[in-house]
């Protein structure tokens, strides 16, 4: 039998390195969009993406771009690379996160 503290951590652990690497690639694809899309960028709340005073709903609206594969028809190659590795790495996040809920349920059982 496993140990499903020890399968929770290391599950955590993985999933906060995803989200790190989430968030990097985040910034890569906001520094990119300023210099290739401005007005992307600015739709996207671009300079106060990660501020506390950030706007949510523009925030969101980059999420629903990468999501619904807006990108595919952007000019910029770069961005299309960026956008897919992000929609990517999303979903793995997603899935451990799932992981993480189903460890802490084993650990509640």
């Amino acid at each position: 039998m496993f140990n499903t503290t020890a399968l929770f951590w290391a599950v955590c652990l993985i999933c906060i390195i995803n989200m790190i690497r989430y968030f990097s690639s985040l910034r890569a694809l906001l520094s990119i969009l300023r210099e290739s899309d401005p007005l992307l960028y600015q739709s996207v709340d671009g300079n106060g993406f990660f501020k506390t005073n950030g706007q949510f709903n523009k925030q969101i609206r980059l999420v629903r771009y990468i999501n619904s594969q807006s990108y595919i028809n952007h000019h910029d190659p770069d961005v299309v690379l960026l956008c897919e590795r992000m929609r990517k790495q999303f979903r793995l996040t997603e899935r451990l996160c799932g992981v993480v809920l189903l460890c802490l349920i084993a650990m509640m059982i």
